[in-house]
């Protein structure tokens, strides 16, 4: 078998996105109709798959839309270390060790450390909220996250003036990531956010789904949620987080520059090179509805990007 070294990868040779989204169109219809997803599931045993987060408006920052099944938030997952299909996470994550687990903060800010998360959770409040997720792919979802704004994070380690940026990078265990074995990907996933963006309430870090710890499928133990930007900005098994003055490479801008932008912000008048970003269809659900500016968030984010042209920086 011929094995390309990961910068002769074309990013048209790249199977995720457009490919995973169409071949499972038939899947997500399926689901509407109760078939569901036959595939081994890692999560807790107290949790039915078939429990449903109930349906309401609880905090200022949750969407009163339904809530996707615990089933289909854990069963149809981007997770490329564990493989490059919708399955695979659920599949082939279970032999993922999430503990002990360490998170070391670096760079242009006064109070680099390295901390245990148990303890490093101990300083802040866990909450539960509903938010829409939209991947880039064309499909989207509602999931009860459960943990606490980053911009809590960011200030207890006080940020220098020469942060600017923030920068997270994925474990790397392809001894227990099986995807990272393949180079499809630069590894460790690398991902980043402007400062501004990283303060707003909306930016979450997340330790549970469904008020339960995070299945490893989902991003065991520590994960990034930013509701207005597409799904794969939503960096999993964080062990590093990096302030700097630079715009990181991401590894999605890596993988193929003309697609994956640095913002990735959820806007349907900017379409993919190969596919349109003007619909989704909600997993679950039949037929297809228009995708929102910013994912439906632009009260909350728009005011970051005034002035700037999101066509260029999309």
């Amino acid at each position: 078998m011929l094995v390309k070294r990961a910068e002769d990868i074309k990013s048209s040779e790249i199977t995720p996105e457009h490919l995973y989204f169409n071949r499972r169109e038939f899947i997500g219809a399926a689901a509407a109709a109760g078939i569901g997803l036959a595939t081994a599931l890692t999560f807790p045993d107290s949790v039915h798959a078939d429990d449903r987060w109930p349906r309401g408006k609880k905090g200022p920052y949750d969407t009163d839309e339904e809530v996707n099944t615990f089933k289909e938030i854990t069963t149809y997952n981007n997770f490329y270390e564990f493989g490059v299909d919708k399955g695979d996470p659920s599949q082939y994550s279970g032999s993922f060790q999430p503990k002990p687990w360490t998170v070391k903060i670096e760079g242009a800010v006064k109070k680099p450390a390295t901390y245990n998360l148990e303890d490093l959770l101990k300083s802040y409040k866990l909450e539960d909220r509903i938010y829409r997720m939209r991947c880039v792919e064309g499909w989207s979802m509602v999931i009860p996250w459960r943990g606490f704004p980053l911009a809590d994070l960011v200030k207890k380690v006080e940020p220098t003036s020469r942060a600017k940026y923030v920068t997270f990078e994925t474990v790397y265990r392809p001894e227990q990531m099986p995807g990272q074995k393949e180079r499809y990907l630069h590894w460790p996933y690398l991902e980043g956010l402007r400062l501004d963006e990283a303060l707003n309430p909306l930016t979450l870090l997340v330790t549970g789904v469904y008020g339960k710890d995070l299945p490893n499928q989902n991003g065991s133990p520590f994960r990034l949620v930013i509701p207005w930007k597409y799904g794969f900005k939503g960096i999993k098994s964080i062990v590093k987080i990096s302030f700097t003055d630079k715009e990181p490479q991401t590894t999605w801008m890596l993988a193929g520059p003309d697609e994956y932008g640095f913002y990735s912000n959820v806007n349907p008048e900017v379409d993919h090179p190969r596919w349109s970003q003007k619909t989704e269809r909600r997993i679950g659900e039949f037929f297809k509805r228009k995708t929102l500016p910013f994912n439906g968030y632009g009260d909350q984010v728009a005011s970051m990007y005034a002035g700037m042209d999101l066509r260029k920086h999309f």
